[in-house]
């Protein structure tokens, strides 16, 4: 048995020091050759042969060779499954969990029983998002957490104070969205968007519509409401 413990590891220590290996060879190569790439976060094997994942700024992929000789951006494919797994390695690095989300910056619009959740970081100028909200006001059996983020500019940051301060937040912001009735004039403390803004650049949350669903996956941009009911069913938290 000590045998075998001390053969096993000695087999885990060189495939570890060979894939250590292999990773400052590509590090190396791709620093030198294209020293205009931004900082390297992680290199790692992908399920084909021979063919590395090479991760810039959080969540950008590239992909590379055992040596770094070539780089190449795309999808990568299982043909087999039918599955990107480009598209899913990025949704993994970019979930949030629901649970980190700042709920109480967010105002809450529920729908029938409520049971499933979702979450939805929207600008009101956002035309994406007034498509989108058209899709959502077909479903069903959903709690909403609605949170306002201006990012396309002063109007924006203007029209999502005064449904951020409006008696019915809700209401004014489905007048808008829904029906195009301008949201009153009001005031009131408008930090919660601010930290919006915030918890959106750090997360990289850079456009609108983006969805959160309860399993932490996130959506960038309009999707229907077939493809809605669709992550509501199948996120499970």
């Amino acid at each position: 048995m000590t045998f075998f413990k001390t053969t096993l590891f000695a087999v885990l220590t060189a495939l570890s020091l060979g894939a250590w290996a292999q990773e400052a060879t590509i590090r190396k190569n791709l620093a030198e050759r294209l020293p205009n790439l931004p900082k390297i976060d992680e290199i790692s094997k992908t399920p084909m042969p021979g063919l590395f994942e090479v991760r810039f700024n959080g969540t950008d992929l590239f992909y590379t060779d055992a040596q770094g000789n070539f780089l190449l951006q795309g999808s990568l494919i299982d043909t087999r499954s039918r599955v990107d797994l480009t598209e899913q390695r990025v949704n993994k690095l970019t979930a949030i969990a629901f649970a980190d989300l700042p709920i109480k910056d967010a105002f809450t619009i529920v729908r029938g029983n409520g049971k499933r959740k979702m979450a939805v970081f929207e600008d009101p100028n956002c035309g994406y998002c007034k498509r989108f909200e058209r899709d959502l006001a077909k479903i069903d059996n959903v709690t909403v957490h609605l949170f306002l983020y201006p990012i396309l500019g002063a109007d924006s940051a203007e029209k999502s104070r005064n449904i951020w301060c409006a008696k019915d937040k809700g209401k004014a912001w489905n007048d808008w969205m829904l029906e195009d009735i301008t949201p009153a004039e009001a005031k009131c403390d408008t930090a919660p968007l601010q930290r919006n803004v915030e918890f959106g650049r750090k997360a990289r949350i850079t456009g609108t519509p983006t969805i959160i669903f309860a399993d932490g996956s996130r959506v960038p941009g309009a999707i229907p409401a077939d493809r809605i009911e669709k992550f509501l069913t199948e996120a499970k938290p």
